[in-house]
């Protein structure tokens, strides 16, 4: 893992994210350290869930996985849900993983994704994507729902045909570690983010996962150049953020945040 210090210090909370309410389903992304108190403190109920992801094997993405696999099936009591992760993640790969459980993996449909492939949740449908990154077998997602299509690269390095397997996405959420033009193996900076939001022409670019010097080198400015350079309205994750992705949608709320 590189930059552990934001996750050692929380100065971003390292909970992942979670989309809700597509096709009545609720599921957490990369629940990471934190993930089952945040969850609580912005008035998200973790019993809810109806399907977990995971798209590698670094503490600051499956952290809290085993807890909210717990949450997802009330307690290990019930057979319900999803556990959606990577190779490293479900079955072990090499020396990364696996992290989680067979006890905590024994309620729920377990799928292991590969890049490119396919699942369907309900009317969901969920494509792993493929990234560069120090656990080869890292996976971004795609989340496609009749008018909507929710993308994430997870941690990658930016690499030419990385846009393609975004494309179509109407929010597009990624993992910037750091600011400006610092390039760092297996991550994306800033720069490589305006490439990618201008080769895929989201509606709205989300910038997560910030490092240290991100966090300390004003991400709302760097979100702001980036929408300056592309003309697309680009956000800093901020701690418990929500956005409305029907009003999104149909263009009802501003995204001219700055």
């Amino acid at each position: 893992m590189v930059d552990g210090f934001a996750t050692i210090t929380q100065k971003r909370m390292t909970g992942g994210f979670r989309i809700d309410g597509i096709s009545g389903k609720n599921l957490h992304v990369d629940p990471g350290p934190g993930a089952l108190v945040r969850s609580y403190q912005f008035g998200l109920n973790p019993l809810k869930l109806d399907g977990i992801l995971i798209s590698h094997s670094h503490t600051d993405h499956y952290g809290d996985g085993e807890v909210m696999i717990e949450a997802l099936t009330k307690g290990m009591t019930r057979n319900r849900g999803v556990v959606i992760g990577s190779k490293s993640v479900i079955q072990g790969y090499k020396h990364w993983g696996p992290c989680i459980s067979s006890y905590h993996l024994g309620k729920s449909k377990v799928i292991t994704m590969e890049p490119y492939n396919v699942t369907k949740l309900d009317k969901i449908n969920i494509k792993a994507t493929p990234t560069i990154h120090g656990d080869p077998t890292t996976l971004g997602f795609q989340f496609q729902h009749e008018d909507i299509t929710i993308s994430y690269t997870s941690d990658t390095e930016y690499f030419d045909k990385l846009s393609k397997s975004h494309q179509g996405a109407d929010i597009l959420i990624a993992s910037v570690i750091r600011p400006d033009n610092e390039h760092i193996p297996g991550h994306m900076c800033s720069d490589d983010f305006a490439s990618l939001i201008e080769e895929v022409s989201p509606r709205l670019g989300i910038m997560t996962h910030l490092g240290m010097k991100m966090i300390l080198n004003d991400p709302e400015g760097e979100a702001l150049r980036i929408k300056k350079q592309t003309g697309i309205p680009v956000l800093a994750a901020r701690d418990g953020m929500k956005l409305n992705l029907e009003e999104i949608m149909s263009n009802q709320q501003s995204l001219d945040y700055y």
